[in-house]
């Protein structure tokens, strides 16, 4: 995807609507409730984008948001992309380079994971501190566009340290079960196997998923800070295994998503 791409897709969405954003969120599968959160200004199906990949995945309605959270003016994207689903990680990332140019200065993402750490359980909001990235590709893979960032972005705080105590303590006050790990990004679509979660366990991982990796490094390219948590939708240590479907996943996901809901909610609240 080139940087005229994004421009032009960024212009389209301008023609649109005018509408101020100044955190970017992605919502994970299942979690597109949280929209319900949201005071919403406008709709647009990424079908009408131009360039913007479209989702393809039960869970991802496929439509960007524009509105405010506690008077905090977001844009949403109900919906991401994957790897799996055939795009190149160009593409997976396209949806935040736009954001970045519509005006986000931070970015909050959310997802569904496996749970590794034997603590976890079901519905469980695990705050990503750091991450692996186990992904064949990745997004800065080729020419370098200097509009966005340079050729190679530190990734010592892929999230922000500021963000994650923000959110500690918006979790405090409010009673939420938070926990914190290390998330593990693996291309999918398959569930990994009993001994492809111990490998992840030995390597360091307490999550595993499908997603995020890769808008959080196009995120960090573009100097936006991140913030980033997983919902627990299954849980992946020893003697806790079950075949899972997609139905059970949506499930956990709802099941969380009015904690999910809180803690975002509170989150901009304290950064209106």
């Amino acid at each position: 995807m080139t940087f005229q791409q994004i421009e032009e897709a960024a212009g389209y969405i301008r023609s649109i609507t005018d509408a101020p954003c100044t955190t970017g969120i992605i919502s994970g599968t299942g979690l597109s409730g949280l929209a319900q959160a949201m005071r919403i200004e406008h709709s647009i199906s990424y079908t009408q984008i131009p360039h913007f990949p479209i989702s393809t995945v039960e869970g991802h309605p496929g439509r960007l948001l524009f509105g405010t959270i506690a008077g905090h003016p977001v844009v949403m994207m109900q919906g991401r992309l994957h790897y799996y689903e055939g795009y190149t990680m160009q593409q997976v990332v396209f949806p935040v380079r736009v954001m970045k140019l519509l005006g986000i200065r931070q970015l909050f993402v959310s997802n569904a994971a496996g749970g590794l750490h034997p603590d976890f359980a079901l519905s469980d909001l695990m705050l990503i501190s750091d991450h692996i990235n186990l992904q064949p590709d990745n997004p800065l893979r080729g020419t370098n566009i200097p509009a966005l960032g340079e050729r190679f972005p530190d990734m010592s705080e892929a999230y922000d340290p500021q963000l994650i105590a923000l959110a500690e303590k918006i979790a405090a006050r409010e009673g939420i079960k938070l926990q914190k790990g290390v998330y593990a990004s693996v291309p999918g679509p398959n569930l990994e196997t009993p001994a492809e979660y111990r490998m992840l366990s030995i390597i360091g991982a307490d999550a595993v998923g499908m997603s995020t990796v890769p808008e959080v490094i196009a995120a960090r390219h573009m100097h936006l800070p991140v913030f980033a948590v997983s919902v627990i939708t299954d849980l992946c240590s020893p003697g806790k295994i079950q075949k899972i479907t997609l139905e059970d996943v949506l499930a956990a996901a709802r099941n969380a998503e009015p904690q999910l809901e809180r803690l975002i909610v509170g989150m901009l609240w304290e950064t209106v």
